[in-house]
């Protein structure tokens, strides 16, 4: 299919088609607080990792040429967090895409819990097993479609040490994970292997969770 025929494409169809073709993605819920102590929270299917030294976590934001409450609040706080979707309570997840007025914290409105840390001052979710309070970093526009990449710093992580493997992997299948695909496919994943570190004279060979 050409770019022309794509554009030509009924709205909805485009978003779902287009929004399908970068495969599966990860759910998050990004939580946020106004000035004034109002609670947002927001599912976003865009965060992606930016760096491990720095610790550096990113997500995309769509054009702020309309109210976003995610990207007002963290420009106003800089703090955020970012919170695993798990098979338990994805539903309620996809909840807080609905555009509740600014007075209505989606945490209530989809039944989920805010957890405060000491060292964070966004709320965490308290269903989620892997919680990431992050600062705000930069925000960088993207001139192609206006919108903007969010950059955050990682200043505390919380979750289980029972999903932390020997070498600092993450076994996110225990913790029930989801995956996304399109905006409002979830999907529960089936891990097929880890692999050795790729080199060039070698072929890569099936690892168990041994420190590398």
């Amino acid at each position: 299919m050409l770019k022309s025929a794509i554009k030509e494409l009924p709205k909805r169809y485009r978003t779902n088609f287009v929004n399908s073709l970068s495969g599966f993605k990860s759910g998050n819920l990004i939580g946020t607080i106004s000035p004034d102590g109002q609670e947002n929270l927001a599912i976003f299917t865009s965060v992606v990792h930016l760096g491990a030294n720095p610790a550096l976590m990113g997500f995309i934001m769509r054009p702020v040429s309309v109210p976003r409450h995610t990207y007002e609040n963290i420009i106003a706080t800089n703090s955020f967090t970012i919170n695993h979707v798990h098979l338990d309570f994805y539903k309620k997840a996809h909840q807080t895409a609905a555009r509740y007025d600014r007075a209505i914290s989606e945490f209530a409105a989809a039944g989920l819990t805010p957890f405060y840390s000491e060292n964070v001052k966004a709320p965490f979710v308290q269903e989620s097993k892997v919680k990431i309070g992050l600062s705000f970093v930069e925000s960088l526009e993207i001139k192609a479609n206006g919108t903007q990449m969010i950059i955050g710093a990682i200043e505390e992580v919380l979750v289980a040490p029972q999903l932390i493997m020997p070498d600092g992997y993450l076994d996110l299948e225990k913790a029930g994970t989801v995956a996304v695909s399109c905006l409002d496919g979830y999907h529960q994943t089936q891990k097929l292997a880890r692999l050795s570190y790729a080199k060039p004279d070698r072929e890569p060979e099936e690892i168990g969770h041994e420190i590398l």
